[in-house]
């Protein structure tokens, strides 16, 4: 025997549907309760990386400010080292001037004398 399908929505047929209408928002509502929960896990993970991120960007601007104080301190050694050697250069050209007008005086006296 075949099924026919019936042609007149009845007051019970109605509210069958409309029974199973409700069902299936409850669902839906359930579904959207179980994604808000996952929005808000993800929300906290971003605040956790944005609290991170600021950490990093502290620690970056502590090493930047020791990296310019390094710099500062490695000018101040270049300035030192090139002082004592302009120094050193001074003194080892007055030696050497001395001691070439010591052998030139020393030529000339032996020359004179002898």
């Amino acid at each position: 025997m075949a099924v026919m399908a019936r042609r007149t929505w009845t007051d019970e047929r109605l509210d069958d549907l409309k029974e199973n209408v409700n069902e299936r928002f409850d669902q839906v509502d359930k579904r959207f309760d179980q994604v808000d929960k996952r929005f808000d896990q993800v929300d906290k993970r971003f605040d956790q990386v944005d609290k991170r991120f600021t950490q990093v960007d502290q620690r970056f601007d502590r090493v930047e400010g020791d990296l310019r104080e390094v710099r500062g301190e490695l000018r101040e050694f270049r300035a030192e080292t090139n002082s004592r050697f302009d120094s050193l250069q001074r003194t080892m050209i007055i030696g050497f001037v001395s001691l070439f007008a010591s052998i030139v005086a020393s030529v000339i006296g032996a020359a004179l004398l002898g």
